[in-house]
Order: C-alpha cells, then structure tokens, then sequence
C-alpha cells in the first residue's frame, strides 16, 4: 500500500494548483490511436483539451500493439519525454491473438516497474475482449486487470464500454473499434477515472 500512497501524493503534488507542466504519456493501441477515425477526434486529444493547458498529453500509441511491443518502445519513451504519469492502455491485442494471459500480465508488470523507475507514476488501463474468443478465456483476461492493479498498487481506468456496443453507431463496420462518436464517451470513462486524483484537471 505504501507505494500507491506515494503514487497518490505524487498526483496531488504534480497537479495540484500551483504546480505545472506534467506529462501525461498514453502508451496505447488502435483503441488510443484512434484507429479508423480522424486521431484529433480521438479521445487521447479531447482528454487533453480538458486538461489545464501547462499539461501536455504524449500519445504513443499504435494501433496493433501488443504487451511485448509497448514493453519494448516504453525505455526509449521514457527517456525521450520523462512523463510524470504513464497510462497503459494495452492488452488488447494480445487477447485477440490467444497469447498466454501470464505472459500479457508479465509484460505489463515489466511496464510498471520501468515507469517506476523513471518516477513516473503507472496508471493501467482495463480491457476487455469479445465473448466468441472463448468465454472461459475472456473471462480471466478481463481478471488480469483488477488483479494486477492490486497487486501492483496502481491506479486502475474500469473498462466500461460495454454500452458502446449495444449503442448504434458507436462501432466501426469491423465490430471492434470505436466510432468517433463514440470517442467523447470513452473520454469521459478516463476523465471520471483520473479526476478523483487531479484535483486541477
């Protein structure tokens, strides 16, 4: 508990009212990309028009990425931008690909660990995948999540985008990504998230 605690005074203290210029590093796939949409209509970029403008959101993500692939570019993101918070917003991919559920979680533990230590304070990002990729198997890849935020003490953005797809006109043609209609709702999920932390959002 005692790390999340400091994660906690690390947010107050880096966003708090008289602190700015934090960088807030979105390492993401095609969900954060913004794949199939216009990325300035992406919820990466409407989350930054709602920020106070000394903060500045770094959106390094890219639409197919894995565990294995963020785990390799998040050293050099680091170390290039040196956020002050990481959003991990990935797994999804690994779930549609069948990977071994210990191995997405190692991966993304690996991620934590590198924020971490480079002082930057990890926020992961919960996924889901569909059903008809094996119900036993969705299941306990949308365990991974809750669990390792406990674990790990970290802070975790609740996948809550079950009514997108029964909303028309929320998923594109391919029955996975968000429209861009949908791009404001999934930013207000993250928005309510971390502005129970932000107190200067």
């Amino acid at each position: 508990m005692r790390l999340f605690f400091q994660s906690l005074c690390c947010l107050f203290i880096l966003l708090g009212a008289n602190t700015y210029g934090s960088t807030i590093l979105v390492l993401g796939d095609s969900l954060s990309a913004g794949y199939g949409i216009n990325p300035e209509k992406g919820w990466v970029n409407l989350l930054q028009n709602d920020l106070h403008p000394e903060h500045k959101i770094v959106n390094g993500s890219i639409s197919g990425d894995t565990t294995g692939g963020g785990l390799a570019r998040l050293p050099l993101l680091l170390e290039k931008f040196q956020p002050d918070f990481v959003v991990l917003e990935l797994g999804g991919n690994d779930g549609l690909r069948g990977h071994p559920l210990s191995l997405m979680k190692k991966n993304l533990s690996s991620m934590i660990a590198l924020c971490r230590e480079k002082k930057a304070v990890p926020i992961l990002f919960g996924m889901r995948i569909p059903p008809n990729y094996g119900r036993r198997y969705a299941k306990a890849f949308a365990a991974v999540y809750p669990a390792l935020a406990k674990e790990q003490n970290v802070l975790l953005i609740p996948f809550e985008l079950e009514e997108l797809a029964v909303t028309e006109g929320m998923i594109q043609q391919d029955g996975l990504h968000p429209t861009e209609l949908a791009q404001p709702m999934m930013k207000a999920i993250v928005l309510r998230t971390l502005s129970s932390l932000f107190e200067n959002l």
